[in-house]
């Protein structure tokens, strides 16, 4: 029975297993380390690596080790302190090479450094949304085969007929017959004048000899330059086309947050999870995607990705303010007709009382028509103003959702539902 044994290295000699079996151990090490990481990152950063420090005590293995062997009795003479069975501490102080607390050197002992490692892409992804309860779903669930545009690309030597270029290939026929014939042409002319002179001169048996030899020169030159193809599968030359991907269209993100003073960092994680969510969403569908951050309380602002999300500034609550500022913002700078429209509103639901009938007209009469898809989600489970009013105008309007999320693993099965392809099943 025959055996095959893969043998084959990974990128830089890493052994695609043995990575794996190393993120399973540590995955605790791990998902700390994304999670910090996370924190710190805006939403176009998320999808990138990240260096992973490990501790040298957390990576090292049980081994075995041989003994003296046989019964041993020893004798410590001057021993007062301790008995049999007892724990010796750790001497205070250096020991190890990693330093004491005091952060005071060490004259003594040895030691290693953290384990370091790097994240890819992939992984790091996998490792953000095994935190959201679905680790390897997103890939399938968020990919799509981009449009590719065909253009021209100069020429090549090998196509089909219809992409022939007569004048290039004929361009380079000549070139060739030219390249070709031009020391036999030297060599006939140089002859041709020779017979001139020779038959010029009164004629011997010698010189008539001699122009007949050059006689024969000249037509196996004649003949020589005839045989040089007019046109040889050399010179054809083809007009190279390349695919390239292209948006099928550019693409604006509106992300609206609630920062009134009932909206705490907890609230504000969960929004900005989802907005993450949102975003790789819409960048795995267009190259080009621009991203609004609005905020609001009483009051509503366009911010950059900072202040969205850590600005100390709070209030009261209208939420149509950011409404009215979105579609201003669209009128001016994104016209419908280029720019393909998608919202995202986060909020505990909390809400001026006579605000949120005035939210659902601003929405239906004039935010809708203009988005393609417009996304509610309440942060908190208990039902306010605003969750009533939205609940009513999605049950009719098929391009706008509200869903709830009040915990961090409620996020991706939320989201999941709102983009769900059509047709398939929840």
């Amino acid at each position: 029975m025959q055996q095959i044994i893969d043998r084959r290295l990974a990128g830089k000699n890493k052994s695609i297993g043995n990575r794996e079996r190393f993120l399973r151990r540590h995955k605790e090490q791990i998902r700390e380390a994304v999670r910090r990481a996370v924190e710190g990152r805006g939403i176009r950063d998320i999808a990138q690596g990240e260096d992973i420090h490990i501790p040298k005590r957390d990576i090292s293995e049980p081994v075995f080790g041989h003994g003296q062997g046989g019964k041993r009795e020893m004798v410590h003479p001057g021993n007062k302190d301790f008995v049999q069975g007892d724990r010796i501490e750790r001497p205070q102080g250096g020991g190890g090479g990693r330093g004491s607390s005091s952060g005071q050197a060490s004259d003594s002992g040895e030691g290693e450094d953290d384990f370091v490692f790097h994240l890819t892409k992939e992984e790091f992804m996998q490792v953000f949304f095994d935190d959201l309860a679905l680790p390897n779903l997103i890939r399938t669930t968020l990919a799509e085969t981009p449009e590719y545009k065909t253009h021209r690309a100069g020429f090549s030597s090998d196509g089909t007929p219809n992409n022939l270029h007569v004048v290039r290939s004929m361009r380079g026929a000549i070139g060739r017959r030219i390249a070709l014939g031009s020391e036999s042409r030297r060599e006939l002319h140089r002859l041709e004048a020779l017979l001139e002179d020779l038959r010029a001169q009164p004629g011997t048996p010698a010189r008539l000899h001699e122009i007949e030899q050059i006689e024969a020169d000249i037509a196996a030159l004649r003949a020589r330059i005839d045989r040089i193809p007019y046109l040889d599968p050399i010179d054809l030359r083809y007009r190279s086309r390349v695919r390239t991907p292209v948006p099928t269209a550019k693409a604006v993100m509106f992300c609206l947050m609630d920062v009134s003073g009932s909206m705490d960092e907890a609230r504000k994680d969960l929004a900005k999870r989802f907005f993450i969510l949102l975003y790789l969403f819409l960048t795995r569908h267009y190259e080009k995607i621009e991203i609004v951050f609005i905020r609001h309380h009483t009051q509503a602002q366009e911010v950059n990705e900072h202040d969205f999300f850590h600005a100390t500034e709070t209030g009261g609550t209208v939420v149509s303010s950011a409404l009215v500022l979105m579609e201003d913002i669209i009128q001016a700078r994104y016209p419908r007709g280029e720019w393909n429209i998608y919202g995202a509103q986060a909020s505990d639901g909390d809400n001026w009382h006579d605000d949120s009938p005035r939210c659902r007209e601003i929405l239906e009469q004039k935010i809708l028509p203009l988005v393609r898809y417009f996304a509610y989600i309440q942060v908190v489970e208990q039902e306010q103003n605003l969750w009533h009013e939205y609940s009513d105008l999605a049950a009719d309007t098929p391009n706008f959702a509200i869903r709830k999320a009040a915990e961090v693993d409620q996020i991706y099965p939320v989201f999941r539902d709102l983009f769900r392809k059509e047709g398939a099943a929840k």
